[in-house]
């Protein structure tokens, strides 16, 4: 297989008409109903009512024109936060596990098992089921091999994307039950040094690869694993190489009340004291924040991955200690990310966008909270925001990306709707969409992920995860509570 680019005729002019409505998410968050989208190549070329664009074009005609009538549109959603070398763990793990014992006694040796073929299939397997839900461009933790896997996987499937290597520098004071020494030297490197050295040289071979599809930043897994040196080395480095980066801080009460008993301080605060935080950084999680750590990342530009359905998942406590109403008060640029498949149980940003609109109103009895325009924007333009990509991405305007999803109204989700805003974020489902298209592209449509064969690789995905949780040992008898890092 190649990439997909390959046979795109980068001239070709495409007129989708007749929309029945384009939610653009653009600064004044129009909504065009009788829309019609223009794209030449990878770009928009146009978009208004059928009649504007028509006009506009004249007696010039496009080599292509598709009825919308049947038709809505949508920017593409961006995941700001997924693990694709985690797909294989598809409910393996425990329902009952806290976020510290699910990281160090399940999916670190689940990781640790992933070898380089296992993480190739994970992540087309991973990006063949967002683009089925909308998502054209996500941030990718990081890889626990080679960057470069993540990066041609995605560069062959079509997607959009960030990629990175993961890193850490700090091994548990103990090794974990069923931890072998060679697991540890897979997940650790000996130093921070080493971390940002092997970070370094997976930016200067992927970053733009794919024609400029694939990103790659200064990756690492943050929080009790990671030195202060890494955190504050990885922004750093990230700056000079002109790229970002993102890891996991705050993800639990426990992780913050661990740093207040080790640093006198909860874990953004300590990276603020050390100008740590900054506007190429992407926090992941950021759970257990105080009010003046909110202000701190607001006032440092720094943006946040929200993952509504792993807190539901893990009992991280966004509805009960989560301070996400008063980030998007403070104007913290907050996205939405799926996590892993284990971590949140599916890659469909969709659902996160439902979730993100009604689990704050539900918890401090506010029906005036976040709301379907605020996560429609998360999904989209503020999660292209985040990833410094927004000049290209995240809403439908002229000179940018043609990354949309295109619905299918002629479905019982959508039967009947009057307002497309409400209906995409209450009513409806990727079960409607009929296709996602990235760099004017479609990528998924009739059914199918256009690049792949999606059942082999279904058939191998179930055969390399059963041997994965074999070879780690995730079979019986793990701990389901830690007191690692403590």
């Amino acid at each position: 297989m190649t990439d997909i680019a390959a046979h795109a005729r980068v001239d070709e002019t495409v007129l989708i008409e007749h929309l029945q409505f384009a939610i653009t998410a653009d600064d004044r968050d129009r909504v065009l109903r009788d829309a019609a989208l223009l794209i030449h190549g990878d770009r928009i070329r146009d978009i208004g009512t059928t009649g504007e664009v028509r006009e506009r074009l004249g007696a010039t005609a496009p080599d292509r024109v598709i009825d919308g009538r049947w038709l809505g549109v949508t920017p593409g959603f961006i995941d700001t936060h997924v693990h694709l070398s985690e797909t294989l763990s598809r409910a393996v793990f425990p329902d009952v596990l806290a976020t510290r014992a699910w990281v160090f006694h399940w999916a670190k040796p689940f990781y640790a098992h992933v070898d380089e073929s296992d993480e190739r299939v994970s992540v087309l397997l991973g990006a063949a089921e967002m683009l089925r839900s909308g998502t054209t461009c996500f941030l990718d933790m990081g890889a626990q091999n080679d960057a470069g896997l993540t990066a041609k996987a995605a560069g062959q499937i079509g997607i959009r994307g960030v990629v990175g290597r993961h890193a850490a520098d700090r091994r548990p004071a103990e090794t974990p039950s069923g931890w072998s020494e060679e697991m540890m030297n897979h997940h650790f490197f000996p130093n921070h040094e080493a971390a940002l050295e092997a970070l370094e040289d997976s930016v200067r071979r992927w970053n733009g690869f794919a024609g400029g599809r694939i990103r790659c930043w200064v990756n690492i897994e943050g929080k009790e694993p990671c030195s202060l040196e890494l955190h504050l080395g990885a922004r750093e480095l990230a700056a000079r190489l002109g790229v970002g980066t993102t890891y996991h801080i705050a993800s639990s009460i426990e992780e913050s009340r661990a740093s207040e008993r080790k640093y006198g301080r909860w874990p953004i605060t300590r990276i603020a004291e050390s100008n740590g935080l900054g506007s190429n950084l992407v926090v992941a999680h950021a759970v257990a924040v105080t009010d003046g750590e909110v202000q701190l990342l607001a006032e440092n530009r720094t943006a946040v991955a929200f993952c509504p359905s792993t807190s539901l998942k893990l009992a991280k406590g966004a509805t009960a200690i989560g301070k996400y109403p008063e980030m998007l008060d403070a104007g913290v640029i907050v996205g939405l990310g799926t996590d892993g498949v284990s971590a949140a149980g599916n890659l469909n940003l969709h659902r996160q966008v439902h979730l993100v609109a009604g689990l704050f109103k539900d918890a401090r009895l506010d029906p005036t909270l976040v709301g379907a325009r605020q996560a429609v924007r998360m999904a989209t333009i503020d999660g292209a925001r985040a990833l410094g990509w927004d000049d290209q991405i995240g809403s439908l305007e002229v000179g940018k990306q043609a990354d949309f999803v295109l619905f299918d109204l002629d479905h019982h989700e959508w039967t009947p709707y009057s307002d497309p805003l409400q209906a995409l974020v209450w009513s409806v489902s990727a079960a409607s969409i009929a296709q996602t298209w990235v760099a004017g592209r479609a990528l998924f449509q009739d059914g199918r992920v256009t690049a792949i064969d999606e059942r082999s690789l279904r058939q191998d995905a179930r055969e390399r995860a059963a041997t994965i949780v074999a070879r780690a040992g995730l079979g019986g008898g793990v701990p389901v509570t830690t007191t690692l890092y403590d």
